[in-house]
């Protein structure tokens, strides 16, 4: 049976790509806002500053859209790091019990 196949399992994972595409889309708001205002700063203070800002912050804002929406749900990489935080999470439980 795989983790799909239960409907608390689906739920679950529906709303952690949710969560992670609004991430993205509230990171994307703020990059806009912020570099906005700091090119109005530029143009006044007649400083390019804003283009340094942008281009570091635009591939970072890059990188976790292709994290985000490119990233194959079910990938290998990603299951093997969902397998051992299962893995660490079960044994922290049985420490406890």
């Amino acid at each position: 049976m795989s983790a799909a196949d239960n409907s608390d399992d689906l739920e679950t994972l529906a709303r952690r790509r949710a969560g992670r595409k609004m991430g993205w889309y509230i990171h994307a708001l703020v990059f806009l806002v912020v570099n906005t205002g700091l090119a109005f700063l530029s143009l006044y203070n007649g400083r390019h500053f804003v283009l340094t800002s942008a281009f570091g912050w635009g591939l970072g804002l890059l990188i976790h859209g292709l994290v985000v929406f490119a990233l194959p749900p079910g990938s290998g990489w990603r299951e093997r790091l969902v397998q051992q935080e299962r893995e660490r999470l079960l044994r922290e439980r049985e420490r406890k019990s």
